[in-house]
């Protein structure tokens, strides 16, 4: 059992069928912050328990580093679930699980397992309890699926694809309680300028990260969500001048012509810390 919860980059995380033993093989040579080997939605009914033993297979023969090992279990609303947790039970490379369809409190899978949990905001009713969902313990990040969402809404997906409102209620909640918010994944893999756009659009409203379905998506996921050099650069400035205006007893700062307080020092900060981990 794991009963320390690593602090982690999540700039992507790459669902892998756990049914291909390709694709899980190929898992290890992808520069993916986190893979979320997935019981769920790539698995046939039929597959299911062949998927848990590919996957069990490959834990113990197979060495992905340091990088975060995810499952994304069946819906606990499902006997599949029931399953998926009695195989990942005392798998120990298992950093994470990510529960599709989040409805209620998750305290006890991290309680019974040691892991990480990671809701998927996917029904009407779990996005009404976002709160108590991303509340619970054990939870370290949080992301949504804008297809399942819609169905459960009785709405159109194309609609709710761009939806301000649930983009934002769900990162700020997830700032909220600190958790990682992880933006959903994006279905058009030919698409790559409209990927690039949308990862760039959920890093302004505060997204750490993308949750991908393809290997050709890791790349720019991982360049968007990374600081850029202006990026660094500036908040080396920021800093320096910063902690130098606060040892003479300044609260608030001008640089290049602007107003910088202690907020713009956090968030230099951070821009510094994630460079550093």
């Amino acid at each position: 059992m794991c009963d320390v919860i690593r602090v982690m980059i999540r700039r992507t995380q790459l669902y892998v069928p756990s049914v291909s033993e390709k694709m899980v093989k190929k898992s290890v040579e992808l520069n993916a912050d986190s893979i979320i080997f997935d019981l769920e939605d790539a698995v046939p009914p039929e597959e299911k328990d062949t998927a848990r033993k590919t996957l069990l297979k490959f834990l113990k023969e197979l060495d992905w580093g340091d990088r975060e090992l995810c499952v994304r279990i069946n819906p606990l609303q499902s006997p599949d679930s029931f399953a998926d947790l009695a195989a990942l039970f005392n798998e120990e490379k298992v950093d994470c699980l990510v529960v599709p369809k989040a409805e209620n409190d998750l305290s006890f899978l991290h309680k019974a397992t040691g892991k990480g949990v990671l809701p998927l905001i996917e029904t009407a009713k779990g996005l009404t309890k976002i709160e108590e969902i991303v509340r619970s313990e054990g939870v370290i990040g949080i992301s949504y699926g804008i297809a399942d969402l819609a169905l459960s809404l009785g709405g159109d997906y194309k609609w709710y694809e761009g939806n301000q409102y649930i983009k934002t209620l769900i990162v700020s909640v997830a700032r909220a309680y600190d958790v990682d918010p992880i933006d959903k994944v994006f279905f058009d893999l030919k698409d790559t300028d409209g990927f690039r756009r949308e990862c760039e659009e959920a890093k302004k409203l505060g997204y750490v990260g993308k949750q991908v379905i393809h290997p050709s998506q890791v790349m720019i996921a991982n360049e968007v969500f990374s600081p850029s050099r202006e990026e660094l650069e500036w908040a080396s400035r920021v800093v320096e001048a910063y902690e130098k205006a606060r040892k003479e007893g300044k609260g608030a700062i001008r640089l290049d012509d602007k107003l910088i307080d202690y907020v713009h020092y956090k968030l230099a900060k951070r821009v510094i810390e994630f460079r550093g981990q």
